[in-house]
């Protein structure tokens, strides 16, 4: 068959943009879908990076309210994951505002209360980052990560547990490349040594 006598076929609709045109149109079978794909995620992000079990529900429903609400801005130039931590962390950092709690953007922003090892274990069964330990050391992994500063916490999730390039990390956190960087090696640095302080460290 000559060249110009192929049928033309419409090239397959990427991912974003199927998503895209979901969110526009509010179809609720793509939102079902979503909760379903993310909704895990959103809660363990969520209650690493506030690390307050009783608000951690009422975030989550906010975040996908304004999903629905807002689904028209999403342009599909990012990742659908991207753009909905960045939504979840403005309404958790308005929650802490309204609760005078230091910002997440402080490295001495006060330390709230760490999960328990059941809520550890219950909420990081399937997370990459943890995937290496299956035992008491992934509690003990989890444990010191839950009690570094907000500010080295929120990348190192992003980066390893969420698996975001520094490029959407940057977009969610608000902050330069460079800067997602630096937290990111100064976290680990502070993870390394917590973990090898052992078990009295954490």
């Amino acid at each position: 068959m000559p060249v110009d006598a192929m049928p033309f076929i419409e090239p397959a609709e990427t991912e974003s943009r199927r998503i895209v045109r979901g969110l526009h149109r509010k179809d609720v079978a793509l939102i079902n879908e979503l909760v379903g794909r993310y909704h895990y995620r959103l809660v363990r992000y969520l209650f690493y990076l506030t690390a307050r079990r009783e608000r951690v529900e009422d975030l989550v429903q906010e975040t996908w309210v304004r999903v629905l609400r807002s689904g028209a801005q999403f342009d599909g130039r990012s990742r659908f994951e991207t753009w909905l931590f960045s939504i979840a962390r403005n309404l958790a950092i308005d929650d802490l505002r309204k609760r005078k709690i230091d910002s997440l953007d402080t490295p001495d922003a006060a330390l709230p209360e760490v999960p328990s090892a059941g809520e550890l274990r219950a909420l990081d069964q399937s997370s990459p980052f943890l995937a290496t330990a299956r035992s008491e050391d992934a509690v003990r992994l989890a444990a010191a990560l839950g009690l570094l500063e907000p500010i080295y916490r929120e990348v190192l999730l992003l980066r390893f547990q969420e698996d975001l390039s520094l490029r959407e990390i940057s977009k969610v956190v608000g902050a330069p490349v460079p800067t997602v960087s630096s937290r990111i090696h100064r976290g680990l640095d502070l993870l390394r040594s917590r973990w090898q302080g052992g078990a009295n460290a954490v």
